[in-house]
């Protein structure tokens, strides 16, 4: 029978740094073990416990200089937006500084102004505006997008406050790419309502409203839209993973807003990845274009894809 492996209570409550365990008895052999997990560059955690992104970042951060901030997607969700912050955790410290990228750390060299940095949670961090101007520098227009819609969702700011901040910082990376993202920036609820989007504007169509709320010939409240058209009164609606769960509500509203006289059309994750040409012919057609402007517009799709 295998020996149980040992597990000191101290070792339980979060991450750890190698020399910690040392400390408690279990050397880097005993870590290489299922009892524990490995979670960056001489930091380990229990395999049983849940893993916290918060308490792995404390961890990490203590064994970083003084002087180092955390950026891209680790800033963005301590921030709040849903994106991975640990995958991996990124950085950015001074030209002099000797930390270097590793197992799990990407470091960044710069200099970030005191303006520029915020502390959330006792975890140094680099503010939105700068946040959102490193992830247009490193990242595809399309996921940089996500995560401006993101940070629009939850108000943390807007499309005003984003091409001002992009027209101050100009000539400085990234802030060409924010401010043309800018103008697209809109409150989209999921990261595939952003994809939605931006697939039916790349194709030339016009740019719908976004999160749209709609009435009836009365003025009565009938549903609001992830996407909407008002010059033909069209619906274009993401169904994602919990639609199956609201397929009653779902109904009941698709209901409502078809006798109000809204047409509509929904589509999938797998229409959008694997089918956008389909997509965009449907809502071509339902805009009332011609077979060649679809045609124009298809073509146009696959050079950018």
């Amino acid at each position: 029978m295998a020996r149980r492996a040992r597990i000191p209570a101290e070792l339980t409550k979060g991450p750890f740094r190698l020399e910690e365990a040392r400390r408690a008895g279990v050397t880097l052999s005993m870590l290489r073990g299922r009892a524990w997990r490995r979670v960056g560059s001489e930091l380990y955690c229990w395999s049983g416990i849940r893993e916290d992104p918060w308490k792995l970042l404390a961890a990490g951060r203590r064994r970083l200089p003084p002087e180092a901030v955390f950026a891209g997607a680790t800033a963005a969700w301590i921030l709040g937006l849903d994106l991975r912050p640990t995958n991996p955790v990124e950085i950015v410290a001074p030209a002099d500084s000797s930390v270097r990228s590793g197992d799990g750390l990407n470091v960044s060299r710069g200099e970030i102004s005191p303006g520029e940095i915020v502390n959330v949670r006792g975890l140094r961090a680099t503010a939105l505006f700068r946040t959102l101007s490193d992830l247009c520098l490193r990242w595809s227009s399309l996921e940089a997008l996500i995560a401006i819609d993101m940070a629009v969702a939850l108000a943390m700011t807007d499309a005003a406050a984003l091409s001002r901040h992009a027209e101050a910082t100009s000539g400085r990376p990234g802030a060409r790419r924010l401010r043309v993202l800018a103008e697209l920036a809109a409150p989209a609820e999921s990261p595939m309502e952003t994809r939605l989007r931006w697939l039916l504007i790349k194709a030339g169509l016009p740019r719908p409203d976004v999160q749209a709320d709609l009435r009836d010939g009365e003025g009565r409240f009938v549903g609001r839209a992830d996407l909407y058209y008002p010059s033909g009164r069209l619906v274009v609606e993401y169904d994602g993973d919990n639609h199956r769960a609201r397929l009653v509500e779902d109904n009941r509203r698709q209901n409502l807003l078809l006798n109000a006289g809204f047409h509509l059309l929904r589509f999938t994750a797998a229409d959008i990845h694997q089918r956008p040409d389909t997509v965009v012919g449907q809502v071509w057609a339902a805009l009332g274009h011609s077979a060649k402007r679809m045609a124009d517009a298809r073509r146009a799709l696959r050079a950018v894809s």
